[in-house]
This record gives structure tokens, sequence and C-alpha cells, in this order.
């Protein structure tokens, strides 16, 4: 059975949206908590504190504690409950939005994912990322729905740090190459159903808008200026990418990413720049066409995304690590069975040092 999922009930992108937070959290009640970091609150609390009036909705602060683990949401959970909310907005980055969703899941509410920055494709998508406490890899917690509503305030977002965008483009990037090969193996999607046209022409959107708008993007952003192509780009890393992989499936570059969390040194390397190297490992494993790689690696050192280990911050490769991560990737349940052929821990190491290679040829 073929199947696209839904896409968030409401999504709303512009200029200064932020102020109109609670207007559309009255649509889901009056109690909001509102989960968000230390500095995140200092910056949009003003915002969201201005457009309150007259919409009868009443505002909760909790402090995200840094990691989607299921300690982390168990914590959140109670606060929510103990500050009797009845609707659950998770304002941040990736890791607090997944946490917002579960939270709102296992609770039965109402969920309003606002994005300050655009690195991850998370906002929009009916799936939350856990990890451990210590920040590796544990499981996808796929959800009944995508959220509610989701609200991105362009201004806000193209004021975050450079990197952060760009690394929303390594996420985005993998959306149609992972749908591309889940459609050639006739795999599942995120819900259970088999890829569409629909799902294939967003994925390739997605792949397109960055392409045609990505360096431009990213240059403006380092200026903290929102242009016509910022919006695109924040659109694609965001919504497209979001219905697109969730439609589309995933595949290697995810599972390859989740490997790489096996790594301490990744840990500091946002989610999407090691799904960009996952992207380029993937490609090695397709043995796909030399043009193909040569545009992708040179979009990725055109806006600033890793092509090689030593950009995740892997100074050293050891073997015995790099076939932690072969194995961890090609683990039984991971999305790198997605792929049209079948996978050995053994092919993804040689994927992995052959993409490293790839990438220190084009750096020089």
């Amino acid at each position: 059975m073929a199947q696209i999922i839904g896409s968030p009930s409401r999504y709303i992108q512009g200029k200064g949206e932020l102020k109109n937070l609670c207007t559309y959290a009255s649509n889901y009640g009056s109690r909001l908590f509102i989960l968000t970091s230390v500095s995140g609150r200092k910056r949009v609390e003003p915002s969201i504190q201005a457009g309150m009036d007259g919409t009868g909705v009443e505002t909760v602060y909790e402090s995200f504690n840094g990691e989607c683990s299921m300690n982390e949401i168990n914590r959140v959970m109670e606060a929510a409950k103990e500050a009797g909310c009845d609707m659950i907005a998770g304002v941040g980055g990736g890791k607090i939005h997944d946490t917002a969703k579960a939270v709102a899941h296992y609770m039965g509410k109402a969920v309003i994912i606002v994005p300050t920055i655009a690195s991850t494709d998370a906002p929009c998508s009916a799936l939350s990322v856990i990890y451990t406490d210590e920040g590796v890899f544990d499981r996808y917690l796929f959800l009944p729905a995508s959220p509610n509503a989701v609200l991105v305030d362009t201004d806000v977002v193209s004021k975050a740090p450079a990197r952060l965008l760009v690394a929303g483009m390594g996420d985005a990037l993998a959306t149609y190459f992972e749908a591309r090969a889940c459609r050639q193996s006739s795999a599942v999607n995120c819900v259970g159903g088999g890829s569409t046209l629909a799902a294939m022409a967003l994925a390739r959107l997605c792949y397109e808008t960055l392409l045609e708008n990505g360096v431009s993007a990213a240059l403006a952003v380092t200026e903290n200026v929102c242009t016509k192509a910022v919006e695109h780009v924040i659109e694609a890393n965001t919504y497209l990418s979001g219905i697109g992989f969730e439609s589309g499936g995933l595949a290697g570059a995810h599972a390859i990413h989740n490997g790489l969390t096996a790594i301490e040194e990744t840990h500091a390397m946002y989610h999407g720049e090691k799904v960009a190297f996952g992207t380029l490992v993937q490609l090695v494993l397709e043995n796909a066409d030399s043009e193909e790689i040569e545009a992708v690696v040179d979009f990725c050192n055109a806006v600033g995304l890793p092509t090689t280990l030593a950009q995740l911050g892997i100074k050293e490769v050891k073997a015995e690590q790099i076939m932690e991560v072969a194995e961890l990737a090609a683990a039984e349940g991971d999305t790198l069975g997605n792929m049209p052929f079948a996978v050995t821990p053994e092919d993804v190491y040689a994927a992995i040092m052959a993409a490293d290679a790839i990438g220190r040829n084009y750096a020089r």
C-alpha cells in the first residue's frame, strides 16, 4: 500500500511569526508548557510575551537538559503534569523538538513545534530520535501523527549561527537519495507504507532547492539577513525534508549517522553534518555515478559540510572504531536494511574509508 504521511495540521512560516505563538496555541488549550534552553528562553520570551494579550493562554517555561533520552522525556513529562499544562511547545533545535513531541505523545496532548534554527528536519516529522543520556543513538520512536502546528519565524532562524542552517542542509541533502533507495528496494516508509510519486517529488524538490539556493543562503545568514534564498532553504530543511523523508523513507545516510555516534569525537558535530557525510557513504555503497558524487561533494564543500572523517572531528582514524561504526550502522532494525541490496558491516567499513578518501581528494 502506497502511503504519504500527513503534514502538520498547520505549517506557518514568515517574518515575525513568533509573537503569534499564543494565538495559535489558543486553538489547543489555555496553559502552554514551553520546553526550551536557558539561552533560548532569553531570546524568545520577549516576543512570545508581547503577543499573549487577549489570547487567554498562560505560559510555563522549562529548561531542556540537552539530550533527547528517555530519562529526559520522563523528567519533562512530570514537570508538565505538575504545572497542569494542557499543551506542549518545543522551542529551539531538533532534540528539543523530539523531546517535546515524545512528551506530548505520552501525555496525549497537542504539540506545537517552534524552530529557532533550521538545522534538522525534525519539526514536521511524526518521529522522535531517542539517544542515551551520553548521546549515543538508541532507537526511533514513531509517533501516530505529525505535530499539531509548526511555527517558523524566519527572522529568528536567519539570525542563528550560519553553521546551524548549513547543518540543516546536510540533513536535507540525504532526503532525495534515501527516498530513491527506498523506492528501488520497495522498502516501507516511516509510516509503514510504500513510496509515492508525491513523496519522490517532494524529495527531489528538496534537493533541487538546496542546489539552487544553498550557497546564497549560507552567505546571507553570515550577515544575519533573511533573503529569499534563506527562506527557500528554511522551507527545504524544515518542511520539504521533514515530509519527504517520512513519506519516502530512510536508508543509508541516517544509518551511517547513527553509527558515527559511537565515536565520542563526533558528538560535537551536528546531526546534519554527520548525515551529510553519511550521504556520501551511501553513494559510495551504491557505486553512484561519478558526476552525482562530484555534485554532492562540491555542494558540501561550497556550503561547509564535512566530507572527511577529519572534518567530523576524527583526527586519528582507527580501524576498530570505524568497524564499530559500521556494525552499529548495519545493525538489524536500522535503516541500512532499506537499501536495494544486502549490506554487511564490511561493506560499510569499506564505503566509509572510500568516502573519506574521496572527500580528501576533492579538498586538495
